[in-house]
């Protein structure tokens, strides 16, 4: 545009014959729709409504030598439009049966291509634009909807983990205060009579004896509700377990590896013993990834079954050709041997670690753990 008006002004006469006056016109109304595609709506709409009045002046001057620059016109006027339904953009195809020219046919050629081009570039290619658009916007929620997801996921699990924490020194505490309680009055009384029983031995011996046999009666009535207070204040081995691996997987995390940890299943069906089994070798296989896998990823799986629990431990690292039996896979293997379980390695995508434990039935001679 810029170009065309330096010419119109710097050349007082047109060697081609055209007029500087409508030369101008063209290149000012090149230039208003043209540059309505960069600015506000607002202008648009204003350098649209500029447009239409060049038009019309160059229609007075020119008549039909700008015939095809009133279509452009009016499909541009229709692009401000973006909902409109894709018909409206034939309707102005009729207006070439007003030709008078010669040309009728290259005209009515002419606009229907215009007509398809607006078409294309409204309808399939802007709604390309804006299905992608669409789509990245839902690409970006989902994003923050997994980050919010995970956040909150962790979040709990810390809780859990701080809940199951303090419960831990709740009973502890409540442990101390009650072994206080308890056998604190029964050892200090157990001390008293012995030390009566040191100034009687020599002067009363039959005395002295019964004392010591009451001694030894409050010891034992000692050690009996010692006993009754453990089994009742001990935690449960489950809540230990389950603390214990998201406490490992939380380590793992904290040195650069992502380690996630899940179950399925009713988890209270497994024993102590088979506890004792998981997390020992849970600790082994998750230790050896850290150390020789190169992983990026850990993932420690548990599922109960009808009459099994199977644990899987499988991280992404280079895994390896040959599996030689040291002290840590010799290890595993006894422990998952002593409680007639199986144990498999896999080695072709990363290594993975899966123990087969049978769940004891009830009444068996197996019990759930030691005293």
């Amino acid at each position: 545009m810029l170009v065309l008006c330096a010419y119109g002004l710097l050349n007082t006469i047109d060697k081609s014959g055209v007029s500087i006056g409508v030369l101008l016109l063209v290149s000012f109304y090149i230039g208003a729709m043209t540059v309505k595609e960069i600015v506000p709506e607002r202008i648009k709409i204003l350098l649209s409504i500029v447009g239409i009045i060049l038009l019309f002046v160059m229609l007075y001057y020119g008549r039909w030598a700008f015939f095809l620059l009133a279509f452009y016109t009016v499909y541009e006027i229709l692009t401000l439009f973006p909902n409109i339904d894709y018909k409206w953009y034939l309707i102005p195809v009729a207006g070439v049966f007003a030709d008078t020219s010669s040309d009728f046919v290259g005209h009515m050629v002419t606009v229907f291509i215009i007509a398809v081009f607006y078409i294309q570039n409204n309808y399939v290619v802007t709604g390309f634009k804006n299905r992608k658009i669409e789509d990245d916007r839902i690409e970006q929620q989902l994003k923050k909807d997994m980050a919010r997801t995970e956040y909150t996921a962790q979040n709990e699990i810390k809780q859990s983990m701080l809940a199951a924490e303090n419960q831990m020194l709740e009973d502890r505490a409540a442990l101390s205060q009650t072994l206080h309680d308890k056998l604190g009055h029964n050892i200090n009384g157990s001390i008293y009579q012995l030390e009566g029983v040191k100034v009687l031995m020599d002067s009363d011996p039959e005395k002295s004896r019964g004392m010591v046999q009451a001694v030894i009666d409050q010891l034992r009535t000692g050690m009996d509700e010692i006993r009754a207070i453990l089994r009742k204040e001990r935690p449960e081995k489950r809540e230990m377990a389950l603390l214990q691996l998201y406490k490992l997987c939380e380590d793992c995390n904290n040195k650069g590896v992502e380690t996630e940890f899940d179950s399925e299943g009713n988890t209270s069906q497994i024993t102590d013993e088979l506890w004792e089994v998981i997390l020992d070798n849970a600790f082994e296989a998750v230790t050896n990834s850290m150390k020789y896998a190169k992983c990026k990823h850990i993932n420690i799986h548990l599922v109960v079954m009808n009459r099994m629990v199977r644990c899987s431990i499988t991280d992404d690292g280079i895994g390896c050709k040959e599996i030689h039996d040291g002290m840590g896979i010799s290890g595993m293997k006894n422990r998952v041997r002593a409680v007639g379980g199986t144990l498999v390695f896999e080695t072709e995508a990363g290594f993975t670690v899966t123990m087969l434990l049978p769940i004891p039935e009830e009444g068996s001679d197996r019990t759930d753990g030691k005293d």
